[in-house]
């Protein structure tokens, strides 16, 4: 294979099979040290992480540790992850997560009133570790687990949690109404009214403390 024909690891990690929700960060806004800042604090190995990323050759003590170079990778994937958390953030990133939202790869909501509206990434948090990503829906306005297994691994910091409100804010537009049908409960065709359950919440406690009542022993048989 020719040096022409070389696919870039960045196009490579967003190729694999599970990562369609990731979108190619520019190499320019990567290799600006201004937008990486505070990183190097959180990403291990970060040096020679960022090298695979942006494809330098690597340390010689790399190549001789394959242990190491197994760490390096998995420390590649988390830089990257929180390199795009900015990176959709900005004009660029929304533009390019917005064309993937428009060919739907990020998937439908399955709530049946909204109608197959397309979903967002988004995470619930943004410190690495704590939440896989979840999919927002701007029509419920609500968070769904993606259907696929293989987006379960994705670290839902590498999305953030501001991410779908800001490109809703940048392109209102492209912001659903808010879906006015919600279902309604019924028995035999009418309405339940919500006192109906407190009623039945009512009577089943009291009917479960009378029975306490009735098997509690008297003093008397003790004696």
């Amino acid at each position: 294979m020719s040096s022409s024909e070389e696919v870039s690891w960045i196009s490579w990690f967003c190729g694999l099979r599970g990562n369609e929700f990731y979108c190619e960060v520019d190499e320019e806004y990567i290799q600006d040290k201004f937008n990486l800042t505070g990183l190097s604090e959180q990403v291990p190995h970060y040096r020679q992480a960022l090298d695979m990323i942006l494809d330098l050759e690597p340390d010689d003590d790399a190549d001789d540790n394959p242990n190491q170079g197994d760490l390096i990778e998995q420390a590649a994937e988390m830089l990257y992850g929180l390199i795009q958390a900015r990176y959709i953030l900005t004009n660029r990133g929304i533009s390019q997560m917005l064309e993937k939202y428009q060919q739907g790869d990020f998937g439908h909501c399955p709530r049946v009133y909204c109608e197959n509206q397309l979903v967002l990434p988004i995470g619930l948090s943004d410190v690495p570790g704590e939440a896989m990503v979840k999919l927002y829906c701007p029509k419920c306005q609500d968070v769904y687990t993606p259907k696929s297994s293989r987006h379960h691994h994705i670290d839902g910091a590498y999305f953030g949690t501001s991410f779908p409100h800001m490109l809703f804010m940048m392109h209102p537009e492209y912001r659903p109404k808010k879906g006015p049908t919600q279902f309604v409960a019924r028995l035999f065709g009418f309405k339940i009214h919500p006192l109906a359950y407190q009623l039945q919440e009512q009577s089943a406690s009291s009917r479960s403390r009378s029975s306490t009542n009735r098997a509690r022993p008297s003093k008397s048989h003790y004696k």
